[in-house]
């Protein structure tokens, strides 16, 4: 974003002075490992960054040691199994030109938040108003008092280092705010817009945008029940993810967390860390083959914006700005005080951004372009379907809004938009018909009648709420006697069935209901019933 004037943009692969050291997998505590790794290493002193879910903690060379020397020491060391300089992401640039961020409001006729319903979200919010659904933005805070987010903030952390900067309910830049609102903006207040999510509640991790930093946010942010993370940052791509990042998303993913990132703010095929590692390089046209989305913006004319990263790393798209180059952006949300957008940087030939704008009488919103803009959308709409069905998986989550994703007839993935522009209303709806709940039977108490057994028992296929449930298809029926494992001795569709049984012998009966999805319902740690065939 232009304006951002501390040391998070100057370089986007500036390193910190810090080592990101990743130990090895061991029945220690943490705590001592780190302590004994640092012990053994002369010359090095912790860095006040340590995140034990990922085994990884940073380090400073003391007075008189060079990086170096630290690092080859720390190298030679068998508990550690990575060292690297720390790197700095910066946040995803924004054109600064006037036409670029000038208030443009109703053109053509337009309504403020036309992308809404450009993207079908009025029939998404029919499905869902989102109540409950988690986005984590991990990003340079929020204006908590903004009455877009105000009520939304369920939980926040500061992983900012910055002497100065004030906690994650401050926003110093502005970005933050602006993409925060867009996913997860105040609904039905008489003021400004709505976010993507509706109903959505907002976990807010303030970053410095190191990688330490980035790598701590995403776990705090899995760990406190984030269904979607956005990430409207990244590298320009000259080198490889760290290792930290990569483990990182991989922890938030395997949490159940939806991925989301904005790809480049240039037309290049490098989207940078962390979209290139959700969407490896030649990976895009694979519908399956992702651990998250790398997120391109469109223009209203529904084509790439000039801006925007495009490729073989692109997933999808979703609207950032009005014009073909940008020439309005996206309204939301805007902190109260003057903000480092607003003020540019000479030094760096960025000019002020002249994005803020009034709705009514409030001024507290502007009009910015970008694929951050364009990435926490998707990220709503993704927290709205893991909520939706908590049984949907990331991944099946990910394939659906591609699925779906709207795009010109017989054309599937191309390298200009991915799969095509976020379509809200189809992507709920696809999940909500997505049955992934196991149905449910219970064996009601057999009757014996001499050598007869008659066994009767019912079936549910009760889905989660607002999910469409497919129906019980059939059942198989499962015997056992002493000694002997159960074996399964019919698959019907009936709810009742007669067998002959031998005298004296014992017999152990469960039902298994599987459903027209496919979902198999789990043997129980018991039989349901057991009868006994009198002697005589």
């Amino acid at each position: 974003m232009p304006g951002i004037t501390d040391a998070r943009t100057r370089n986007a692969d500036a390193t910190t002075g810090r080592l990101l050291v990743t130990l090895k997998r061991t029945t220690a505590a943490h705590a001592a490992a780190v302590h004994a790794v640092l012990a053994h290493a002369a010359g090095a002193r912790a860095a006040d960054v340590d995140v034990p879910q990922l085994r990884l903690a940073a380090v400073r060379p003391r007075a008189g040691t060079s990086l170096r020397s630290l690092a080859d020491r720390l190298r030679a060391d068998p508990r550690v199994a990575d060292v690297r300089l720390e790197r700095r992401f910066t946040l995803r640039y924004v054109p600064n030109d006037p036409g670029f961020s000038t208030p443009e409001r109703g053109e053509n006729g337009t309504v403020t938040e036309w992308w809404a319903a450009r993207e079908n979200f009025p029939a998404a919010w029919d499905i869902t108003r989102g109540d409950g659904a988690r986005v984590a933005i991990i990003d340079t805070g929020v204006d908590g008092a903004h009455p877009e987010l105000t009520n939304k903030i369920v939980a926040t952390a500061d992983f900012d280092d910055n002497l100065g900067d004030g906690p994650p309910t401050v926003d110093e830049d502005g970005h933050g705010t602006h993409v925060a609102s867009l996913a997860c903006g105040q609904s039905d207040n008489g003021i400004g817009i709505a976010g993507a999510g509706l109903g959505c509640d907002l976990l807010i991790a303030k970053s410095d945008l190191t990688e330490s930093s980035v790598a701590k946010a995403l776990v705090w942010a899995a760990d406190n029940g984030a269904e979607a993370i956005n990430m409207s940052f990244g590298t320009d791509g000259r080198f490889a993810a760290a290792p930290a990042i990569v483990s990182a998303l991989h922890y938030a993913n395997d949490k159940g967390a939806v991925l989301v990132a904005a790809a480049a703010d240039d037309p290049i095929l490098e989207q940078g860390d962390p979209a290139n590692v959700l969407q490896p390089t030649d990976s895009g046209s694979d519908i399956n083959q992702n651990l998250g989305l790398s997120v391109t913006a469109a223009n209203a004319a529904d084509a790439r914006a000039s801006f925007a990263g495009r490729g073989t790393q692109i997933s999808m798209a979703a609207y950032g700005t009005y014009g073909p180059g940008g020439s309005t952006g996206l309204l939301a949300a805007f902190p109260s005080q003057t903000t480092n957008l607003e003020r540019g940087d000479p030094t760096r030939k960025i000019a002020p951004c002249h994005c803020r704008t009034a709705m009514g009488d409030d001024p507290r919103y502007a009009y910015l372009p970008g694929t951050s803009m364009s990435a926490p959308q998707v990220a709503g709409v993704a927290a709205l379907m893991r909520h939706l069905n908590p049984d949907l998986p990331p991944a099946d989550i990910v394939r659906i809004l591609k699925q779906t994703a709207k795009r010109p007839a017989n054309v599937a993935w191309t390298p200009e938009l991915g799969w095509g522009i976020l379509d809200a209303g189809s992507a709920l709806a696809a999940a909500r018909s997505v049955d992934a709940h196991p149905p449910t039977s219970q064996l009601q108490r057999p009757k014996v009648t001499g050598r007869s057994i008659v066994l009767r028992w019912r079936g549910e296929d009760d889905a989660v709420a607002g999910v469409v449930a497919s129906g019980v298809a059939r059942y198989e029926l499962w015997r056992s006697t002493p000694g002997h494992k159960a074996r399964k001795i019919a698959t019907t569709r009936r709810h009742s069935m007669q067998l002959r049984g031998k005298r004296g012998a014992l017999y152990r009966f469960f039902t298994i209901a599987i459903d027209n999805a496919g979902n198999r319902e789990l043997p129980p740690a018991k039989a349901d019933a057991s009868v006994r065939v009198a002697r005589r």
